[in-house]
């Protein structure tokens, strides 16, 4: 079986030619065709000799992406049917806003941690997406936000499908070609991964100093009613993951993004108002309220929008910054906790 060539890092492909009698810049110039210009194929290696193609053809595959269907949503949002070359599908969602476009990524072929009201949950997760399969997300998404909407990507969420952090070499490694200047050279302010919460992973991002933001899926701050959202609550619990977070904010100074589905008869009193807004006091953090997106589960409907505004007022009250997120892509499944591979 041949080698995926984008798996060796530069000084290896260097090597690779060194050995193959020619010189070590030739290692430099792959790289380049593979990160920065997303070459799919060696032949389109133009500045290289036919000989030389025709010997990374004989030792290396490209194992690139390749969009299989694409739906357009009335509100611009474009959802992707992401075909990976060992025939596995996941998703990725292209956002648009008037003044931004972003790319909402995936990291895993389905998910294992069973989320009650994600659609996403109920795939079984089939395997880790490699480092060059989310880096061709962005780069796919790039192309559709400057042929759609007339201007480069300008943010990404790892908010597709899976839990990034259960990914975590890959979902690093692809990160550090995002916002190399040997990739797409985007700033690392303009990426926010987003976790269930795992703390022992919130740490290790903290320890390895990631200039990227965070956002946590809340969705309560009371334990028991997290745990029937959120069964990986029952081993994570609300403590540790405060923990993990003030942990995160010393060592990065970085503020917390909650993002909080409101469900009607879940999370919709009084106390489940209370019990976020001081939760929130306890690390410096912001909160995104976000109105459900059915998945056809009759347990989860959204709560009233007297309920969302309430939050509202009293996250504001006691000066929580809070937005209501508005959903995009609904119509055709894109919206935030929808990806299930279901394309029309």
């Amino acid at each position: 079986m041949k080698t995926d060539i984008r798996a060796l890092s530069k000084e290896e492909l260097r090597n690779f030619f060194i050995k193959n009698g020619d010189k070590a810049f030739r290692g430099n110039q792959v790289y380049e065709w593979l990160w920065i210009k997303a070459a799919r194929s060696f032949d389109a290696m133009t500045n290289l000799s036919k000989d030389t193609r025709q010997m990374l053809n004989a030792n290396f595959v490209i194992n690139h992406i390749a969009v299989d269907k694409m739906q357009r949503s009335i509100d611009g949002t474009i959802k992707n049917a992401i075909k990976l070359h060992d025939a596995l599908i996941v998703e990725s969602v292209l956002i648009p806003t008037k003044k931004r476009t972003t790319a909402c990524v995936s990291s895993q072929v389905g998910c294992s941690l069973d989320c009650n009201f994600c659609a996403t949950a109920k795939l079984k997760r089939m395997r880790n997406l490699n480092a060059d399969e989310i880096y061709d997300q962005v780069v796919e998404i790039d192309k559709q936000s400057q042929l759609y909407h007339k201007h480069k990507l300008s943010n990404i969420v790892f908010m597709g499908m899976g839990e990034p952090l259960l990914n975590y070499k890959n979902v690093m490694m692809a990160i550090d070609k995002i916002t190399s200047d040997e990739g797409l050279g985007m700033a690392s302010k303009r990426i926010t991964l987003s976790t269930v919460g795992i703390p022992k992973m919130i740490k290790k991002m903290a320890d390895d100093e990631v200039k990227f933001n965070l956002a946590v899926s809340l969705h309560s701050a009371i334990n028991e009613v997290r745990s029937t959202l959120m069964p990986i609550n029952e081993k994570n619990n609300l403590e540790d993951l405060l923990e993990a977070l003030q942990y995160w904010y010393q060592k990065t100074k970085k503020k917390i993004t909650f993002e909080y589905v409101v469900f009607k008869n879940h999370n919709d009193k009084q106390k489940d108002i209370d019990a976020l807004v001081n939760y929130c006091k306890k690390i410096p953090s912001k909160v995104n309220l976000i109105t459900y997106n059915t998945i056809g589960e009759e347990e989860f409907k959204t709560a009233d929008k007297e309920v969302i505004d309430q939050y509202v007022r009293v996250l504001e009250a006691n000066n929580i910054i809070a937005k209501v997120r508005k959903s995009r892509g609904d119509d055709i499944d894109a919206a935030c906790g929808q990806l299930a591979n279901k394309i029309n």
